[in-house]
């Protein structure tokens, strides 16, 4: 087999098709299939199975396609570093994260490492999950993931930054938009904008409503905590978010306001890379200027 039989072969396995990555190779999807042949001759064993719209990998192709691309990524990685080595200041730091969060989180240390660090290029590759950027992570030459912290992911490791307190938005009207903090039994029975229950942090509001007994309603779903804020900032519905920098509170200007809920526990936001000690020196010169960052908000926020 060769490292190129490989590439395609975990391509295949994320696509769910030999047509798709034959057309993304610019090659026949013959090509392709020749490919996963020759490695499956060296398995001896099947490693994809044909389904009638496209193929998954067999229980032996999940193994090799999981090996495959964490040592793909970690040699392209070992390349990587070794060109900044020979070319100075300067080179890349790639990072995966949300569609919101780069403003959110990275702003004032985009600008901050921009000027330390002119030469260097800034690369936000977009997820719509922490999954997804776990997966991301381990599967290309992306240096970090800014992910909401979670349980263990092989291959992972992951470092908190910032805890971020829960926060009721609802318009300036509300009657509990002058409240200091709700309770959590202001909660039940009340229409929430619900947050993906497939995301860390819609899974950890969940677990954390059925602990305190909270019994929400919910005929909204969104997909990031931004457009549950618009939503409730339009009137659609109260939604129970956390507290992120520069987003409005009690008592401020403008047709929304965020009220704390203290019983819930705060969610802790973070870097995920796939070896800390491995971490190129201008990736972790990023990672270090967004946690100063985000320390310094969270300060001027309490």
């Amino acid at each position: 087999m060769t490292l190129e039989d490989l590439r395609v072969f975990v391509a295949v396995c994320r696509a769910g098709s030999l047509s798709a990555v034959a057309r993304e190779l610019s090659c026949t999807q013959s090509a392709v299939s020749q490919r996963v042949r020759r490695l499956e001759r060296e398995a001896g064993v099947s490693l994809l199975e044909r389904q009638p719209r496209g193929v998954v990998p067999t229980a032996a192709g999940r193994i090799l396609c999981d090996a495959a691309a964490e040592g793909i990524a970690g040699l392209e990685l070992a390349m990587r570093r070794i060109r900044e080595l020979t070319s100075g200041d300067c080179g890349a730091v790639r990072v995966t994260t949300g569609g919101t969060t780069v403003r959110h989180f990275m702003a004032d240390a985009i600008v901050a490492f921009r000027r330390r660090h002119p030469r260097v290029s800034l690369e936000f590759r977009t997820e719509t999950s922490s999954r997804g950027c776990f997966d991301a992570l381990l599967s290309s030459d992306l240096d970090l993931a800014w992910v909401t912290i979670g349980g263990p992911v092989r291959g992972i490791e992951q470092r908190p930054v910032v805890e971020l307190p829960w926060v009721l938005a609802v318009r300036a009207e509300d009657p509990l938009a002058d409240r200091a903090r709700i309770d959590v039994a202001d909660l039940t029975g009340m229409p929430l904008v619900r947050l993906p229950p497939n995301s860390t942090s819609g899974g950890r509001l969940d677990a954390a409503f059925a602990e305190l007994g909270v019994r929400a309603g919910s005929n909204t779903s969104v997909a990031d905590w931004d457009t549950a804020l618009l939503l409730a900032e339009l009137g659609l519905g109260h939604a129970v978010v956390p507290a992120v920098p520069g987003r409005p509170t009690a008592g401020a200007a403008g047709p929304l306001r965020t009220v704390p809920i203290p019983a819930l526990p705060p969610l802790s936001v973070g870097w995920a890379v796939r070896r800390w000690d491995a971490l190129p020196p201008l990736a972790r010169a990023f990672a270090d200027a967004v946690a100063d960052s985000c320390t310094r908000a969270a300060a001027v926020g309490r």
